[in-house]
């Protein structure tokens, strides 16, 4: 088992920066992929980055390209999330997933363990 807790989320204006971690415990998360998705009111969850257990391969989807970073401290068993250049669409809770493949996946099913989301809310 793994666990999953993220934290960071919060109110900030459009075109500000937050950072969300998520902390993992229980069996290593070091060999897992890690990825973030987020969920709407009235929306589907959707993918948003994922980050390979080597800390180098990533991906994002095209709505954050360019403005989101995942990165992680597999030392630390924490990934991170580094949100630039905020717009109100990007308001969500966002969940952490863990899943015990080395794959690129971006569907929520393929991701064995899951947070309780945190959320972040972007002001125009």
């Amino acid at each position: 088992q793994v666990q999953l807790a993220e934290s960071g989320g919060g109110l900030v204006q459009a075109g500000g920066s937050l950072r969300l971690s998520c902390a993992a415990s229980g069996r290593t998360s070091s060999s897992y992929t890690m990825a973030w998705f987020r969920q709407a009111p009235g929306k589907e969850r959707e993918f948003v980055a994922a980050i390979l257990r080597n800390s180098v391969n990533t991906y994002y989807a095209d709505s954050v390209k360019g403005r989101f970073a995942i990165s992680r401290d597999n030392a630390k068993n924490t990934v991170y999330l580094q949100m630039n250049s905020l717009k109100p669409e990007d308001t969500a809770v966002y969940f952490c997933a863990a899943a015990p493949y080395n794959g690129l996946l971006t569907r929520a099913l393929e991701y064995t363990y899951r947070g309780q989301g945190t959320q972040v809310t972007v002001s125009s």
